[in-house]
């Protein structure tokens, strides 16, 4: 999962007795917080339904996903690990237990995943500064952190560095990093991010790894070095190295056995601590602290570097087999069953994150046994409908999210049902309003498309409004499995927290900095903390309402004409 929350003090015997302090979610949905759907939303037998099926939506049974998911015993899901897999057992034995039809390979509850891992081999990898005849050798893990190739186990870039702002080549917002530069056979160096002035969900699209890479290859460089802004120094250098040194390159395999979103041409990828940063810039035209300056102005500007940059760097690979879990509900509407709207959450979390610590496990209590029980509990609902909705309901639980959404970019390429026919995904990536009560939230995505015509009605009547996103920085919205499917074509939605609480004495904005500060990523996040699960039970109400809008309607979800989104991925199906 992307982003945080916040953690009040622990509740000792929260993990025995799931009970919240405030609203229990039948009073919510009997205060005026709960308006009914007009008539030409939903039908008086639709609304009628869509009430009963929310009754069945618990917080109970979110606490209790939540408790058994996170559990030691499954040691943090990692992908293609053990506990990853009773994970998925228990999830596809939930399913069966609700009436649900299989819906993975060959009548079976799961789709497996060919995967390629990577490791890193520390002693011979090496990166040097290379100035007037000396060279200055940066420390790995201290000065920079390296990410292998899944392409080459072995491989050196010795060459020029050039400075190209945030590597952003975007015509459709007039602006160009790389104008004027000259990288061809060169290393890109470029500040992690994006504009400001960019729209949230664009600048996310611009800030992605992938796109970042993809558009360094385009104009000829050969490696690229990211260095952090001040605005994203949300940790220690030493809290994002650990993550980073765990979270080596992985992605699923094609029949030929090629590796996914891999760009050959960039040979090299590596991201610096300040101090590696400042070696780099010494000399340079422009300081660290005017690049920074410059940046946040908007007009970080491009020019070389001094000297050259030596990089050699090897890793192994290895083969990692896992799996996505995937039931469906059949829809009731002949001419409409082939049209499936999903539900998807990722299962995986980090597994054995921090060894050798007293607890060396990222449970992924929230992140995402949260949102893994959010959809079980949507599940349950449609499947008590005493008639399925129109349109066909998958609900799919992914595997490799932490590792770069691999087991949803695997099912959007290989769909077990026809991708020209999924109109839609809703993604829970976190239960929102799990951490704090929630008074607004951010649904990423749905402005591109006719979804936000889904979500404003839904929303009104459970009684949120609707924000803009809060720390557009972050780029939440290419960074949850929902991004998977949006590049395949299909209008996504995913339900984020806003920040505003029910609660007058919590600052929610605070909150959710410091659980990104302190839990997220972490063995922090467990189930030691105080999570509000009837406030999660109401925002699974919420997305539960989403999906069964799409599912009755009779026009698919379509993009907005000439929407950024749509024009760049709707020919993918």
């Amino acid at each position: 999962m992307r982003h945080g929350g916040t953690t009040p003090a622990p509740l000792a015997n929260q993990a025995r007795k799931p009970r919240m302090k405030g609203y229990s979610l039948a009073i919510l949905l009997a205060t005026t917080f709960y308006v009914p759907l007009s008539a030409q939303e939903l039908s008086p037998s639709d609304q009628a339904a869509a009430d009963a099926a929310i009754k069945v939506i618990r917080p109970e049974a979110i606490a209790a996903h939540m408790r058994f998911l996170s559990d030691a015993l499954l040691e943090g899901r990692g992908t293609g690990e053990r506990g990853h897999e009773i994970a998925a057992r228990y999830v596809a034995a939930e399913l069966e237990s609700m009436g649900l039809q299989p819906a993975g390979v060959n009548g079976t509850w799961f789709q497996p995943l060919p995967l390629r891992g990577t490791e890193l081999i520390p002693e011979q990898t090496s990166f040097e500064l290379v100035r007037d005849g000396k060279s200055q050798k940066l420390v790995l893990n201290q000065d920079y952190i390296i990410y292998a190739n899944l392409l080459l186990t072995d491989t050196t870039v010795d060459a020029g560095a050039v400075f190209v702002g945030y590597g952003v080549t975007a015509p459709e917002f007039q602006y160009d990093d790389y104008a004027g530069a000259e990288v061809k056979g060169k290393v890109a160096v470029v500040l992690r991010g994006a504009p400001a002035r960019f729209p949230s969900t664009e600048r996310a699209y611009f800030a992605s790894a992938l796109t970042m890479q993809q558009n360094a290859a385009a104009h000829g460089a050969v490696g690229v070095i990211v260095i952090d802004s001040p605005e994203y120094l949300r940790a220690q250098w030493n809290r994002i190295m650990l993550q980073l040194r765990a979270d080596q390159p992985m992605r699923w395999l094609d029949p030929q056995g090629a590796p996914s979103d891999t760009v050959p041409e960039i040979r090299v990828l590596v991201r610096t601590n300040q101090s590696g940063a400042e070696a780099l810039f010494a000399g340079a035209p422009k300081s660290l602290p005017e690049v920074f300056a410059a940046a946040k102005a908007g007009k970080p500007g491009s020019f070389p570097l001094p000297g050259t940059v030596r990089i050699h760097l090897a890793n192994r690979f290895t083969r990692v087999e896992s799996r996505n879990v995937i039931a469906k509900l059949t829809g009731s509407d002949p001419n409409l069953a082939n049209e499936y709207v999903v539900y998807s959450a990722h299962l995986d979390h980090l597994g054995i994150c921090r060894p050798g610590e007293a607890d060396p496990i990222c449970h992924g209590a929230s992140d995402n046994a949260s949102g893994t029980g959010a959809v079980l509990e949507i599940a349950r609902a449609f499947a008590s409908l005493p008639r399925a909705p129109r349109r066909s309901i998958v609900f799919l639980f992914v595997t490799g999210e932490e590792r770069g959404l691999l087991g949803s970019d695997y099912f959007a390429h290989y769909p077990t049902v026809p991708l020209e026919n999924i109109v839609a995904d809703v993604n829970l990536d976190g239960a929102p309003g799990v951490r704090f009560p929630i008074k607004d939230i951010v649904p990423q995505g749905a402005e591109h498309s006719t979804l936000s015509k889904d979500v404003e009605p839904a929303a009104r009547k459970m009684g949120y409004t609707i924000s803009p996103d809060p720390r557009p920085e972050e780029g939440f919205f290419t960074r949850s499995d929902q991004y998977s499917f949006v590049r395949r074509g299909v209008p996504s939605v995913k339900v984020d927290p806003g920040t505003q609480s029910t609660d007058p004495a919590i600052d929610g904005a605070t909150l959710a900095k410091n659980w990104t500060a302190t839990n997220y990523h972490t063995p922090n996040d467990n189930m030691d903390h105080r999570f509000y699960f009837d406030s999660a039970a109401k925002s699974t109400a919420l997305n539960f309402l989403i999906g069964y809008e799409v599912a009755q309607q009779s026009e698919r979800p379509a993009w907005n004409a000439g929407d950024f989104f749509g024009t760049k991925f709707a020919h993918k199906q």
